[in-house]
């Protein structure tokens, strides 16, 4: 008797609001197909013309980083951790009615956004409103997972900690559109890399890489001291402070010592034998960020004796597109395939999409 392998399921709502992992992670891919075609068409028609787009209230720049930091990666953040506070608590595992507003509150408030990018009047309000009300339902769930938890699950609450931050400063940016000095909108953008998105990651990464080698790499042994999460924390907000006055002569300050303590963990984390691609790309990925931190301390520098940012936006760049978004592509692939009971392997698409990164 011949055995055939079942069918893979049919893309449907119900199927996709099963698990959080599998709602968010198609919000997210929804996500980054419009905000890239949107910022591709915005580059193109600026650089070659041939078309126009339409005028926009506010810079199209700072558009387009508010929605990747607010809209497009914490869609796949919310994501994970829907999934895994639960788990790293001991709790049950949520309801859909406890995600699934999440989801459509960050995919409809994009959507909405860009189609008021795209000329309706009412789109930008509407969907800054529905990704506010998209980013309360998921802090408000995740916080009554902490608030219920026995003990103190310390990386949940750091992540959680993150994220309140990054629920400021969406609240930011709608306060610009809707009058606020652009200082208010420069507070946003900056929250979301250095308050949100990068205490976030490290925090997983933290926890999960550790975790993940241990399980797979014969005679490894995690290395995961809460006072190095701490002091990476600590010096973050240093980092964003100085920028938030424009003291960018003095990052270098916290760029340092951010530099050695990354550079620390991904030598520590680093696996000395072999390992399969999965795990891999997960500590290349993590490699960017001392990679990241080493261009910010020469921009500091160069520019405190010269006052030239030499390398322009190149840590900035670093940052989202090395460290981000590899990470990115790394954690999605490795989620996916576990929580789909699929071989713990790199598919030949995430090996095209971590190439292209």
């Amino acid at each position: 008797m011949e055995n055939h392998a079942p069918p893979p399921p049919r893309l449907s709502p119900a199927w996709l609001g099963h698990a959080p992992h599998r709602l968010m992670f198609f919000v997210g891919a929804g996500n980054v197909l419009l905000a890239m075609a949107w910022w591709a068409l915005w580059l193109a028609a600026a650089r070659w013309g041939g078309w126009t787009m339409p005028e926009m209230a506010i810079p199209a720049g700072w558009l387009h980083a508010f929605v990747m930091q607010y809209l497009v990666l914490p869609s796949f953040i919310f994501g994970f951790l829907l999934t895994v506070f639960p788990r790293w608590m001991g709790l049950r595992e949520l309801e859909r009615w406890r995600y699934v507003p999440v989801g459509l509150g960050l995919m409809g408030g994009q959507l909405a956004i860009l189609l008021g990018a795209a000329g309706w009047q009412a789109g930008l309000t509407v969907g800054l409103w529905m990704a506010l009300a998209g980013w309360t339902s998921a802090l408000f769930t995740l916080g009554r997972l902490l608030a219920d938890e026995k003990g103190r699950t310390w990386h949940a609450r750091s992540c959680f900690a993150g994220l309140v931050l990054g629920w400021l400063g969406l609240a930011m940016f709608i306060a610009f559109v809707l009058g606020a000095s652009p200082a208010w909108a420069f507070a946003s953008i900056k929250i979301g890399g250095m308050g949100l998105l990068l205490p976030v990651y490290v925090t997983v990464a933290h926890r999960m890489f550790p975790f993940f080698a241990s399980n797979i790499v014969p005679g490894y042994q995690p290395w995961r001291p809460l006072p190095w999460l701490g002091a990476v924390w600590a010096l973050l907000l240093v980092h964003l402070g100085l920028e938030l006055v424009h003291g960018y002569a003095w990052l270098w300050l916290a760029d340092a010592p951010l530099l050695l303590l990354t550079g620390w963990a991904v030598w520590r984390w680093w696996p000395r034998r072999r390992m399969p691609g999965l795990l891999a790309v997960l500590f290349v990925g993590t490699a960017w960020l001392p990679v990241t931190f080493a261009l910010y301390l020469v921009q500091s520098v160069t520019y405190l004796a010269s006052g030239d940012f030499i390398l322009g936006r190149a840590p900035m760049h670093a940052l989202f597109i090395g460290f981000f978004g590899s990470l990115l592509v790394a954690m999605v692939t490795r989620v996916t395939q576990g929580h789909s009971g699929r071989p713990l392997v790199m598919p030949k698409v995430a090996w095209f999409a971590f190439g292209l990164l």
